[in-house]
């Protein structure tokens, strides 16, 4: 059997197809049975809004070849609606507050060990915290806590938190930490020896973080284990730099800066 086109028009009469073009604000085009030439202000169900120089507003149907664009012949059609833009988030997962200044400093600090742990809150949390007027101050150990927290002053409207490394029960962290008996004061912590344990090992590539013999520095001593250049800067430098968000970060550390946070910002 012969196939028939159900189309019955001569192909002379058919209408050469024309293209379809977005009616995006600003395109000029020309409606073709009136002549009138403005460009688009808007675009609604089966109509468009054109505006000529003089500012005079005519709304058309928006008819197939019902236009002229440069003179050639088109079809205008309702622009494509975009994707509802999803919020941006901070390195930690909050929503982002853009065009946010930073809050006057809190009488309350945040107090961490060491440089490293600074920098790796700074990296992660630092959005957070200068919307919140928080500062993060670093302690070189936290031998001398009690005596560093009496100097603080700690009350309800400056309180502290401070972040131990290796707060596990028996450690020499966790009896120092014992001694903090302010209300006023939250001391929290992550189980690893040094805060490098925190970042995940999969972020840097390797499989673990290794064993480090009691008695050894151990950040040399890890250098040493995975290989790298015995020159504990550079692998810091090296570790921070792959840190791009909490989920590089053990959930260890995430919720106790979580905490700190809360402890210091929540009335």
């Amino acid at each position: 059997m012969r196939s028939y086109n159900p189309d019955l028009t001569p192909p002379w009469k058919r209408s050469a197809p024309v293209p379809e073009v977005p009616a995006d604000p600003d395109l000029v085009v020309e409606e073709v049975t009136t002549g009138f030439c403005g460009a688009v202000i808007r675009c609604e169900a089966g109509t468009v809004t054109l505006e000529d120089r003089f500012g005079k507003h005519r709304v058309f149907p928006l008819d197939p070849r019902g236009f002229l664009l440069e003179g050639r012949v088109v079809t205008l059609v309702r622009p494509a609606s975009p994707a509802p833009a999803r919020p941006a988030r901070t390195a930690s997962g909050s929503v982002a507050v853009p065009g946010a200044r930073a809050r006057v400093a809190r009488a309350g600090r945040i107090y961490v060990e060491g440089r490293h742990d600074a920098e790796l809150v700074e990296r992660v949390w630092g959005d957070d915290l200068r919307i919140e007027g928080v500062v993060v101050e670093y302690l070189e150990g936290v031998d001398d806590l009690p005596a560093i927290v009496a100097e603080f002053g700690p009350a309800p409207d400056a309180r502290l938190g401070v972040l131990v490394d290796h707060l596990v029960p028996g450690s020499k962290e966790s009896r120092i930490a014992a001694r903090v008996t302010s209300p006023d004061v939250l001391v929290v912590g992550h189980p690893y020896i040094d805060v490098w344990e925190a970042v995940k090992p999969s972020s840097l590539g390797i499989q673990s973080w290794p064993t480090v013999p009691r008695g050894q520095d151990w950040k040399t001593g890890a250098c040493r284990a995975l290989g790298w250049p015995e020159n504990t800067g550079a692998a810091w430098q090296h570790i921070l730099s792959r840190v791009t968000s909490y989920k590089d970060l053990e959930p260890e550390l995430l919720g106790a800066v979580e905490r700190l946070i809360d402890h210091v910002t929540v009335p």
